[in-house]
C-alpha cells in the first residue's frame, strides 16, 4: 500500500474578503504525480505557498509524511515556486553550488554533477546562466530543486513563458523524475500538460475543488467512447438512444444540431451507423469523439 505523502484538510486563505482557497482537502501518495489545475487565480499558487510554509493559512490544516518537524520535512522536499532567480555571471555550476551551500549539502560537487546530468545541462556547467535560453534556465532552476535528492519535488507553472521546445524538454523532464520514483505536485493551468505529466489531477476554480481522481478518471475513458451523431429529427434520435441500455446521451452539441453519446468502447463507428439505419434513422453525422482532460475540465469549470 502506498504511503500518504501529503494530507490537506479544509485549508482556506483569506485576503480580505477574498477567498483564495476555500476548505481544500486532498491527498497525495508517494510516487504520484499530483496536478493542480485551474484557470489563472484559482488558487494555485496560494495553495503550495501554504503547503510549503511561506503562507500562513487561515484555517485547516496539512501534514507532510505523517510525521517529523517543518525543518526536518522541508529536507525532503524541493520546490520551484517563482520565476528562476540566478546570478547571472555565474555559471550554472557555481549557482548551484550557492545552494548546495544553503541547503548545507556536504559532497556538492558530486552532488552538483549528478543534478547537471540529470536535467541534462552537464555539457554547459561552466557556461554562465546569462547565456542560458528560456528552457535552460528552467533545467537548472529544476536541478537546483533536486540537490539534496528530496522525495518530494513541487512546481508551480513549470512551462510558463516558455516555446514549444523548451515546453516538450520540462515535460519529457518531469516525466523522467516521476519514473525515478520522487513524488511530483505540480500547478498549471494547461490542460495538455497536466494530462500529459500527471497521473492524478485537482480541479480548482475560485479556490474551491471542484473535482479529484486520477487523469483517466477525470476523463471517465476508461471503459467508454463519445461519439457526436446527428439526423434530421433530432428528438426521434434521442428516443432511438433512451431505448438502447448500451447507449446514454452525454450532452447535445453546442448548436443544439445533434447528440455526443457514451456507448461501450468496444462499439465501432460502423456498429453506430447500422444500428440506427436499422432503426430508420440516417445519420448525417458520426465523429468519434476523443474525450479529452480539456473537454472534461471546460464543463467541470462551468459546473462549478
Amino acid at each position: 500500500m502506498a504511503k500518504t505523502v501529503l494530507e490537506v484538510q479544509n485549508l482556506s486563505k483569506n485576503y480580505n474578503n477574498i477567498k483564495a482557497v476555500s476548505e481544500l482537502s486532498l491527498s497525495v501518495q508517494e510516487q504520484m504525480i499530483y496536478g493542480i489545475l485551474g484557470p489563472n487565480g484559482s488558487g494555485k499558487t496560494t495553495t503550495l505557498g501554504m503547503l510549503l510554509g511561506v503562507i500562513n493559512p487561515n484555517q485547516g490544516t496539512y501534514s507532510w509524511f505523517d510525521n517529523g518537524t517543518k525543518d526536518e520535512n522541508r529536507k525532503r522536499i524541493g520546490s520551484l515556486l517563482e520565476t528562476p532567480n540566478f546570478y547571472p555571471y555565474l555559471t550554472a555550476e557555481q549557482n548551484l553550488g550557492i545552494t548546495a551551500k544553503i541547503k548545507e549539502i556536504t559532497d556538492a560537487s558530486s552532488e552538483i554533477e549528478n543534478v547537471l546530468k540529470q536535467v541534462d545541462l552537464y555539457e554547459r556547467r561552466n557556461s554562465k546562466f546569462k547565456t542560458f535560453s528560456l528552457g535552460m534556465k528552467q533545467r537548472l532552476a529544476i536541478a537546483s530543486a533536486l540537490i539534496g535528492s528530496p522525495e518530494v519535488l513541487v512546481l508551480d507553472e513549470p512551462t510558463n513563458g516558455l516555446d514549444p521546445q523548451g515546453i516538450a524538454e520540462i515535460r519529457d523532464l518531469i516525466i523522467e523524475i516521476g519514473r525515478n520514483g520522487k513524488t511530483i505536485i505540480i500547478a498549471s493551468h494547461i490542460l495538455d500538460e497536466i494530462e500529459k505529466i500527471c497521473t492524478h489531477c485537482a480541479i480548482l476554480k475560485n479556490g474551491k475543488l471542484l473535482r479529484t481522481g486520477t487523469i483517466n478518471e477525470i476523463i471517465g475513458n476508461e471503459e467508454h467512447t463519445l461519439i457526436q451523431i446527428g439526423a434530421k429529427d433530432l428528438l426521434h434520435l434521442e428516443k432511438i438512444v433512451s431505448e438502447n441500455p448500451e447507449m446514454s446521451v452525454y450532452k447535445k452539441t453546442e448548436e443544439n444540431s445533434g447528440l455526443i453519446i457514451r456507448v461501450q468502447k468496444k462499439t465501432s463507428a460502423e456498429q453506430i451507423n447500422q444500428y440506427f439505419f436499422d432503426k430508420g434513422i440516417v445519420l448525417n453525422e458520426l465523429i468519434v469523439y476523443n474525450e479529452s482532460l480539456e473537454n472534461q475540465f471546460l464543463d467541470i469549470i462551468k459546473e462549478g
